[in-house]
């Protein structure tokens, strides 16, 4: 089985897949800030979403860079951490 990581190196030679990977930097970015601050916290999926009043498929889904999450979605989900929301804009 080939390994994710050896497609993607190869895939990255095509100019066409690096346009497409590279227009999904942001989506990407905040998977891995939710994550890993999720990891920090030590809480599961589950237990953030207990604590957001929804499901864990909707936590999971935030976390995959599926869909387009409102600040009111991530401001929740930052809260349900024990923490806060902020926003910068970097050049």
């Amino acid at each position: 089985m080939t390994k994710i990581s050896k497609l993607h190196k190869d895939w990255m030679k095509k100019p066409e897949y690096v346009a497409e990977y590279d227009a999904l930097a942001a989506e990407f970015e905040l998977a891995e800030v939710l994550i890993n601050a999720r990891e920090a916290s030590g809480f599961s999926q589950q237990e953030i979403a207990k604590r957001m009043n929804t499901k864990q498929s909707v936590v999971a889904r935030l976390e995959s860079a599926q869909g387009n999450p409102t600040v009111k979605t991530l401001s929740r989900y930052a809260e349900a951490l024990g923490g806060h929301l902020q926003i910068n804009i970097g050049r």
